[in-house]
């Protein structure tokens, strides 16, 4: 029997996917966070496959997220985008909330960008910052990775620099390029969905952690393990529980990372146009 979220299930589910955006690679996968979505308009001669047509894909639950793979051309570039994602937080294992990735990386593409909206924790993060993610924190208890070795995973990947060296410097040039400023930082994922105390908060300041969010990290574990390259992207949403005294509203997410979508969409653009040959 095929468990539900394998290599195999992932390639089973790229092959009916295939059926309606055909079989050109895509050059890249991304992941649009809570609020991020509109990076999906861009895509030219899109063609929008609801996740109730993807075989393993459950219903979006979570208010952002639109619930339906795109693919097109970005940039010039072909793309497979996921607007919307799945969260440990709904109730999901944490292997069901990567197997996009499985199912990303199985339509060819060799490298993941993942977007979330975060809370800022670094005095430096206001409301509105884009922060290119250098490192993260699994603070869930919990790992995509537990259980039968894939077909083609890494039992033990290496995690030393999950989030690529030269991708992150292509995304701050292109930043450069189009006049976004960007920030850089360490992302701590918790498994949610209440927003953090003000003591955990201080917590996790301590551990090293410059923003907060409930996503991503699962994405990035799976992806280094199948040997995707993984570059990242938070969109600080608000200031951390205990950082100011404004109570934290997943409304206010939503309307932060729509202010700055703009930005964010034109620095993707330009990411994606000079993305370099896959290895």
């Amino acid at each position: 029997m095929i468990s539900i979220y394998s290599a195999e299930a992932a390639r089973q589910s790229a092959d009916s996917v295939r059926r309606h955006i055909g079989d050109d690679a895509p050059e890249i996968g991304i992941i649009l966070g809570s609020g991020l979505g509109g990076l999906a308009d861009d895509i030219e001669d899109a063609i929008r496959v609801p996740f109730a047509d993807v075989p393993g894909f459950p219903e979006v639950t979570v208010v952002g997220h639109a619930g339906a793979l795109v693919s097109g051309t970005l940039g010039g570039r072909k793309v497979i985008a996921l607007a919307g994602r799945f969260h440990m937080y709904e109730g999901h294992p944490p292997a069901l909330a990567a197997f996009p990735v499985r199912v990303m990386h199985a339509l060819g593409a060799p490298i993941l960008f993942a977007s979330n909206a975060a809370g800022g924790i670094r005095p430096d993060l206001a409301a509105g910052d884009l922060m290119i993610i250098e490192d993260h924190l699994n603070l869930t208890a919990t790992n995509p990775l537990i259980g039968s070795l894939q077909p083609g995973d890494e039992r033990f990947p290496d995690m030393t620099a999950p989030y690529d060296a030269e991708l992150r410097a292509r995304l701050r040039a292109s930043a450069e390029k189009v006049g976004v400023k960007v920030k850089e930082g360490v992302y701590a994922c918790l498994l949610g969905p209440s927003f953090e105390t003000r003591a955990e908060v201080r917590m996790l300041e301590r551990l090293g952690a410059d923003a907060v969010g409930m996503s991503t990290v699962p994405e990035v574990i799976v992806a280094r393990a199948m040997g995707m390259r993984a570059v990242g992207m938070s969109c600080i949403a608000n200031a951390a529980s205990g950082t100011t005294d404004a109570p934290v509203l997943h409304t206010d997410v939503l309307e932060v990372t729509a202010r700055a979508a703009a930005g964010f969409q034109a620095l993707v653009r330009a990411f994606v146009t000079e993305l370099p040959t896959a290895k």
